[in-house]
């Protein structure tokens, strides 16, 4: 077998999430139902569909992803950049050069208040802890949204955003770029069809080496240094605890190692690897999830107070449906120094050194299904499956699959309404982290895990005094 290829309300923390206070922080964000046409969410701020229209956008973000989202965006003949953000000014200079006559911000909020009717959308490439204030900000203005993945920094962000997004009417896309590839829509239509059966197992895994953000092994440094003149690390903090800037720890990358700014490796990488099981297979809130994680940093409270661990063992229960076998689906993430069961990736190759490190392997009735992360999907035993022709599907961009839809085409891929309740999932995940060994039973109607009151306190953060945004 030949190899794959490598692939303004203050909240108590402490406090659970009631069904009263969520429905009393919905009420203060002006979140309703989505308004439906012909099933989709009616684009109240879609702009005219002529062809001389352009999409004036601006990007709140400019380095790392942010300029991956830059350069896409700068492709799109109906798109015109008008204004660029980053707390960094080297960053925004160099990203300035690319975009001449763009305005300049190092602030969002100011961005958001000068440019008003003069911009239709914006995209947040930020710190996960920045994605929320960012993105609802815009989102209440009526501006469209395209948002780095994860959607959020917490489960109770995610909720706000998704409905605000529905309650505006406006176009949004998380930024799962691999969802608007040939190979996860593929995988998408086969779980649909149904080639493999019902789903009886899901083992999905992000063992990729050498993540240099996320391998911190201690508690945050004492020392305090004085930031870059070229960072306003005030504006970098944002919403999050004040903490004293230290060279290499936090900006620009290492970030998503801490709990204040990131959500570690699971949080990160999750959405991508989930995206095309939560849609193939059409699942809903979980039922219950529970983690295993690394022992050094489950043993070090230092550790348990500030970072993410560097490996986990995450398992969920899903309800059932019409493609799982019973009325429940078990699925695990595995990361760091735990990976799937030697038989399971055995079904793929005896050699488990050739199994895909970042993968979805699907087991159903009639067969399993593997997805290696930016690569084609593969029915498995490929002898009994050798007949079955591959979909044929259009090429897309999914940065430019959503400044189409601002513009008025169709739906985006990986709209709010549909990755906000996968990244809540997610997220909920990282909760099962903090309290590894529980297995915590989720009320999503209620927005609560009814049977660890500890935990409920990582369902959302209390943001830092003057920073608050809408409910939070």
């Amino acid at each position: 077998m030949n190899p794959t290829p490598k692939p303004r309300l203050n909240f108590d923390p402490t406090r659970p999430w009631t069904r009263r206070a969520f429905i009393r922080a919905a009420a203060a964000a002006s979140v309703a139902a989505p308004v439906l046409v012909s099933g989709q969410i009616k684009k109240k701020h879609a702009k005219p569909t002529t062809p001389d229209t352009k999409l004036q956008h601006a990007c709140i973000g400019v380095g790392g992803m942010g300029g991956v989202d830059l350069q896409n965006f700068l492709q799109h003949k109906r798109l015109q950049i008008v204004a660029l953000c980053d707390v960094d000014s080297n960053t925004l200079n160099a990203a300035a050069k690319l975009v001449p006559g763009a305005r300049l911000y190092s602030d969002w909020r100011e961005l958001l208040e000068k440019e008003g009717d003069r911009i239709d959308s914006v995209n947040v490439a930020v710190p996960d802890h920045t994605h929320f204030s960012a993105a609802y900000s815009a989102i209440q203005r009526g501006k469209h949204v395209y948002c780095q993945k994860p959607l959020c920094h917490d489960v109770a962000e995610v909720r706000v955003l998704t409905e605000a997004s529905l309650k505006q009417g406006v176009i949004t896309q998380l930024g799962t770029q691999i969802a608007s590839t040939i190979h996860d829509r593929r995988a998408v239509q086969w779980l649909k069809e149904g080639r493999i059966g019902k789903i009886k197992h899901a083992y999905l895994c992000s063992n990729r080496p050498g993540i240099e953000g996320y391998r911190l092994t201690g508690p945050r440094p004492e020392a305090a240094a004085k930031a870059p003149e070229t960072l306003n690390w005030e504006l970098w903090l944002g919403s999050a605890p004040a903490r004293a800037f230290a060279p290499e720890v936090y900006h620009p990358a290492k970030w998503r190692c801490w709990q204040d700014f990131g959500t570690g490796w699971s949080g990160d990488i999750g959405c991508h690897i989930f995206d095309a099981v939560w849609k193939g297979l059409e699942l809903k809130a979980p039922i219950n999830v529970q983690a295993e994680v690394q022992e050094s940093w489950k043993n070090s409270p230092a550790r348990r107070a500030d970072n993410w661990p560097q490996s986990n063992h995450i398992t969920w229960t899903f309800p059932g449906n019409d493609k799982i076998e019973g009325n429940q689906l078990t699925l695990e993430w595995f990361d760091g120094e735990y990976f799937p069961p030697d038989h399971i990736r055995k079904l793929y190759s005896d050699d488990l050194s050739e199994y895909p490190v970042e993968s979805s392997m699907l087991i159903g009735t009639e067969g399993a299904l593997l997805i290696p992360h930016q690569h084609a999907p593969q029915l498995l035993p490929e002898r009994k499956f050798a007949s079955v022709q591959r979909p044929e599907l259009a090429s897309r961009n999914h940065y430019h699959h959503f400044a189409d839809a601002c513009l008025g085409g169709e739906k985006t891929e990986s709209h709010f309404a549909q990755t906000g309740p996968m990244t809540e999932a997610i997220l909920l995940g990282t909760v099962a982290i903090r309290r590894p060994g529980k297995k915590l039973e989720w009320n999503h109607n209620r927005m609560k895990i009814t049977n660890d009151s500890e935990a409920n306190r990582y369902l959302k953060r209390a943001y830092r005094h003057g920073w608050n945004v809408g409910p939070f």
